[in-house]
């Protein structure tokens, strides 16, 4: 008899910065069963989503292609992704998986799902908390039972909505982190915040009313990675009581980090920063992938769909831009991508260039922060990127603008089509802004419900 398939489990959580995680060296006890799950499995200590925000970076983990493969870079991604490009789950579903995705219908990104769950990931309860991950397990749990008793193997997917804003731990993770007075008049922190016009609305939605310490705000993240923590652990238990332990593939990765009070892009993830492109990876199959494991080369996220399918042992002739890391977990050699082109298309149309010494930054319109048109950081003697050298260093920006415009050259070609960053013009308006002043006067985010709104589109026809 023929030995089944194993299953695929994959925790798929948006807006996780990696250098907030305790399994990532972050002092705060934000993950400790992350940390047992990576304990059982490999963690990979330098992953990169080098296309924000959700569209494209969703779009890259579920294909294993780059921006140029999916043709997508903005959130509001307009029509399907490229041509010819087969999803996770469409492999999976020709190999016999029956494949369920939970938190994520609409999205371009999550196209070829069997079956797909909703749950509220955004509003309050009664208790004026978001009990997102609950929800989130309340609606998975039985389906995971289902998936457990077919005879067929199963995908199950789930876009986790912990740690994204609006960021509303239930107790007691609401002070977890946090024991001071979050209304302190005699603390200005969140002055700039409030007079940020294009999201003091959003924020002063969700956050308490006079609120001052921004060291608040970011213990209510933490508060939100620690609950989706325990959350998460309550279907690893459930994982285990099933008996799928042992023939089940985990993954836990994220779509994008988050900027919290970094480069004035507040609370959110916009900004080619490090916050936004560090996010967690781990990969747990017992007897073929290593416990307690550490890889510490550059991965991106177009190398997930590759490595799971290798994995799982699922043969396929897809030409992916990503490469599989389970040769590495073996022991053998493998070139990290040690630099690698960015894009960014939601708030700010930008691309930029990334090497293990510099990152570049090139605005593509004026953008509502009204930053330097180019930006250039040193991120071995100024890993925060708080000093804007390319005025400075004008032959290194010459020198990284030439790689960049190499490279897209090099994948239109491949391709056969213009770089998406170029042609996604209808990202937040039909035509690109003239102005910074144009960019801040008119992009706008109201309250939560508009921001589920934006989460909400599915994908438009290209006219």
């Amino acid at each position: 008899m023929a030995k089944r398939k194993p299953n695929l489990i994959f925790f798929g959580v948006d807006s996780l910065r990696r250098d907030h995680m305790s399994l990532y060296g972050y002092p705060r006890r934000t993950s400790p069963h992350i940390e047992e799950l990576a304990r059982t499995g490999t963690v990979f200590d330098n992953c990169f989503s080098p296309h924000i925000p959700t569209t494209s970076g969703y779009g890259g983990m579920l294909t294993g292609r780059d921006c140029f493969g999916t043709d997508c870079v903005a959130l509001g991604h307009h029509g399907p992704l490229a041509p010819g490009v087969p999803t996770l789950p469409e492999v999976l579903k020709k190999e016999g998986y029956e494949t369920t995705c939970v938190g994520f219908q609409g999205n371009a990104a999550s196209r070829g799902f069997d079956n797909y769950i909703n749950f509220e990931g955004w509003g309050n309860a009664e208790d004026g908390r978001a009990h997102k991950a609950e929800n989130l397990n309340a609606v998975t749990t039985p389906e995971l039972r289902r998936l457990a008793k077919s005879k067929k193997p199963f995908f199950l997917f789930m876009r986790h909505m912990d740690p994204h804003a609006p960021y509303r731990p239930p107790s007691p993770f609401e002070r977890m982190f946090y024991g001071g007075d979050e209304c302190d008049t005699k603390n200005k922190s969140m002055d700039p915040v409030f007079e940020f016009k294009p999201f003091c609305d959003f924020l002063a939605s969700w956050m308490p009313p006079g609120v001052t310490d921004k060291e608040y705000v970011i213990a209510q993240y933490d508060g939100e990675i620690a609950y989706m923590d325990a959350c998460i652990q309550n279907l690893l238990a459930e994982i285990t009581a099933l008996g799928l332990d042992d023939d089940s593939l985990i993954v836990l990765d994220s779509d994008h980090g988050e900027t919290l009070y970094d480069h004035d892009c507040y609370f959110d993830h916009h900004g080619l920063y490090e916050p936004t492109l560090k996010v967690p990876l781990i990969f747990r199959l017992p007897g073929k992938v290593p416990a307690g494991l550490r890889l510490g080369g550059n991965t991106l996220l177009q190398d997930i769909m590759p490595t799971i399918l290798d994995l799982m042992g699922v043969k396929q002739k897809i030409k992916f831009d990503g490469v599989s890391l389970f040769p590495e977990m073996k022991g053998k050699r493998r070139v990290p991508s040690t630099e690698f082109y960015l894009t960014e298309c939601t708030w700010m149309r930008k691309h930029g260039w990334r090497t293990p010494e510099w990152k570049l930054i090139h605005a593509i319109e004026p953008d509502f922060h009204f930053k330097p048109e180019v930006e250039l950081y040193n991120l071995i003697d100024d890993p925060e990127e708080s000093k804007n050298l390319a005025t400075k260093e004008k032959k290194v920006v010459e020198m990284l603008e030439d790689r960049m415009h190499a490279w897209i050259a090099k994948r239109e070609k491949e391709v056969g089509r213009k770089a998406p960053i170029y042609t996604n013009l209808n990202w937040n308006r039909n035509t690109p802004y003239a102005t910074s002043q144009q960019a801040y006067d008119t992009l706008h985010i109201g309250n939560v419900g508009a921001a589920k709104q934006l989460q909400a589109r599915g994908p438009k026809k290209k006219k």
